[in-house]
């Protein structure tokens, strides 16, 4: 079996198309010659490793694709350990709050015992953190923590908050009991400003009003928290959001706490194997959070 072919078929199928990978690999290839020896190497294995239009792997693809995953996805880790880059360099994905917000303090601090240290970072959401770690294109995910994670990954939590809804200071309701009241038929019609319905924190808001029989649908949906805070400044209703330690709120807006609602949990997702330099940046980390924790997150 052609090894070549493989690496081809690896990257083809991590990248979900021919177009994409030609894109990614790390050496020059045109599209027609990735084509063509694919091809040949579903004539030599006589099976079909790819349905077309749309693109996707058969059955023996996928197959064949978990068998080498594991080989060429550790080629980069195995190359920069063996040039003595890898305990240099580390690769961060985390949402854009944190990656604004904490990770410069928390990266210059990780910088003062690894001056060297090269770092790349990315935003990231839950949703794709998993599927970048098991692609070894990134060491650690700082994400909202929901279910166990998957085989061959771990989760370390550094911070729980609770939930809040944000109020523009000239709101008339002050309490999360007194907005209820104004329900209709356990529907509350007021503005409310939110996540996409895909973000943790929204299904924990969601799931928590429905064990209330409680419906709030939002009007404004929204790929950042900090975006939530910007429209309830400028009054276009409620807000969901997180208490969030070390951010101040804005003075045209005000918190209505949210009672016995469950916390968000943020924390750290990487693989089982840890190099040292991803080891520091998760104790640092830990530390970090102790020092947030003393911190106001409200005005």
């Amino acid at each position: 079996m052609n090894v070549h072919y493989l690496e081809l078929f690896y990257y083809v199928a991590k990248y979900e198309g021919i177009t994409r990978a030609v894109r990614k690999m790390p050496f020059g290839i045109q599209q027609p010659a990735v084509s063509a020896q694919i091809l040949k190497l579903e004539e030599e294995l006589n099976v079909t490793l790819f349905q077309r239009r749309p693109s996707a792997l058969t059955d023996d693809g996928n197959t064949l694709y978990q068998f080498i995953q594991p080989f060429f996805s550790k080629l980069p880790q195995i190359a920069s350990e063996l040039q003595g880059k890898e305990k240099q360099h580390l690769r961060l994905g985390a949402s854009q709050t944190i990656l604004a917000h904490y990770l410069p303090v928390l990266l210059k601090r990780l910088r003062k015992d690894q001056p060297n240290i090269r770092l790349n970072l990315q935003q990231v959401g839950p949703a794709e953190a998993e599927k970048l770690l098991l692609d070894n294109e990134i060491d650690i995910a700082v994400s909202v923590l929901h279910n166990r994670p998957a085989a061959g990954l771990r989760h370390v939590e550094l911070l729980s908050t609770s939930l809040t809804l944000l109020a523009h200071k000239d709101a008339k309701h002050s309490t999360f009991a007194a907005l209820c009241k104004q329900a209709t038929h356990g529907q509350l019609t007021f503005p409310l400003v939110a996540m996409n319905p895909e973000e943790r924190i929204s299904q924990i808001f969601q799931k928590e009003l429905g064990k209330r029989k409680l419906e709030w649908d939002p009007d404004i949906t929204v790929n950042q928290l900090e975006l939530v805070q910007s429209y309830v400044a400028e009054d276009f209703g409620y807000g969901l959001y997180a208490e969030v330690p070390g951010l101040r709120l804005r003075k045209a807006v005000r918190r209505i706490p949210l009672p016995n609602f469950p916390p968000l949990t943020v924390g750290c997702i990487h693989r089982a194997h840890l190099s040292p330099v991803a080891q520091r940046f998760l104790d640092s980390a830990h530390a970090f959070v102790e020092t947030l924790r003393k911190l106001p997150s409200t005005h």
